[in-house]
């Protein structure tokens, strides 16, 4: 039966993919299919997921056909908190939504890479903190001349970045990139499926949205990079870092950032989280302080670490925790956590 509904979809995609568009790559059985195997990574016990994968190719045969008819509509979301490190609010979807983003991200995200600027980190294939904390590094010694020179720095974020997306110019952004209609149809049926009321925020816990972020913050970067003219720079996700030899070009440059982001995307610059210090003063980015010839973890996230530890000493969570030790110094935590290891796994 399986087999059977498998030839099925190679038959109709073979039947409608004129010309290959986006779309039909997107809900082709066999990008679903590579999708599921994607998503499946660490999640093949859940219960949602394991009653999916039963009648996996009635299912993708649904999915496949509602998107055909353009039938399909976006479910609800189960909402649910974390501390990490501090409150959030995750939003999860169905199992057939979230096949649906891994479907979408595997075709989109290569063509958009493309379109993104070397210097933003935040979900990408080869980026990560640990690629933009080095770039930071590789930065501000250019900047400093080795340290021979002050090296200042314009630290800002975003304020309640996810919250703060508007629905209408994430879709004006996108249909600058995609032309093909039905696309820009199910791209606004997910957006969409999020704060309904106010067509305001993107969900935590869609992967859509790690990918739509960073298009919507692409027209920031751009105007950063190419109106501004602005050298050294770096962005992950809400996070972002100027550097200059020059005080006050930074400081002159606070206002026209703010005035383009609430300008073009209504978003602002958080008051408490925008200052211009000098390297050598320790800079908090992507949560490490960073200093011209090292970099320490921030207080509170020792202090996190050390708590979680004592409830759960599994080996995963002290491999992760040490992994993340040796991208700094911190070589006396290290011995900390190490010792829990040394308890529980000798």
């Amino acid at each position: 039966m399986a087999r059977q509904r498998i030839e099925v979809f190679s038959r109709e995609r073979e039947s409608s993919a004129f010309g290959h568009n986006i779309f039909n790559n997107i809900i082709s059985v066999e990008n679903f299919l590579i999708s599921w195997q994607e998503f499946l990574k660490g999640k093949g016990k859940r219960t949602d997921v394991s009653e999916f994968s039963i009648n996996l190719a009635d299912n993708i045969y649904i999915i496949h056909k509602s998107l055909v008819s353009r039938q399909y509509k976006h479910g609800k979301y189960f909402a649910f908190k974390i501390n990490d490190p501090k409150p959030r609010t995750i939003h999860k979807a169905s199992v057939n939504d979230r096949l649906i983003h891994h479907a979408v991200c595997r075709i989109l995200c290569p063509y958009f890479e493309k379109k993104f600027i070397f210097d933003s980190y935040s979900c990408r294939k080869d980026k990560g903190t640990h690629r933009a904390l080095n770039r930071f590094k590789q930065n501000a010694r250019k900047v400093s001349k080795n340290d021979s020179i002050i090296c200042w720095v314009l630290k800002g974020d975003i304020r309640k970045f996810f919250a703060s997306i508007d629905h209408k110019i994430l879709m004006k952004i996108l249909r600058k990139y995609i032309k093909d209609k039905d696309t820009l149809w199910l791209l606004n049926e997910i957006i969409g499926s999020f704060n309904t009321d106010t067509s305001i925020g993107l969900p935590l816990g869609n992967l859509t949205s790690q990918l739509l972020i960073n298009v919507y913050m692409s027209e920031f970067d751009q105007f950063v990079k190419r109106d501004l003219e602005v050298k050294y720079y770096i962005r992950y996700a809400d996070d972002f870092a100027i550097m200059h030899r020059h005080k006050q070009f930074l400081v002159d440059l606070i206002p026209k950032l703010s005035e383009f982001l609430g300008r073009e995307l209504k978003l602002s610059l958080h008051p408490d989280k925008v200052y211009v210090k000098t390297l050598s003063s320790g800079i908090d980015f992507l949560g490490w302080i960073n200093f011209p010839h090292h970099r320490i973890l921030r207080t509170s996230t020792k202090k996190r670490m050390i708590r979680r530890l004592k409830k759960n000493q599994s080996k995963e969570t002290l491999v992760s925790y040490l992994g993340l030790l040796k991208h700094g110094n911190a070589y006396k935590l290290m011995g900390k956590i190490g010792a829990f290891d040394i308890k529980s796994y000798s």
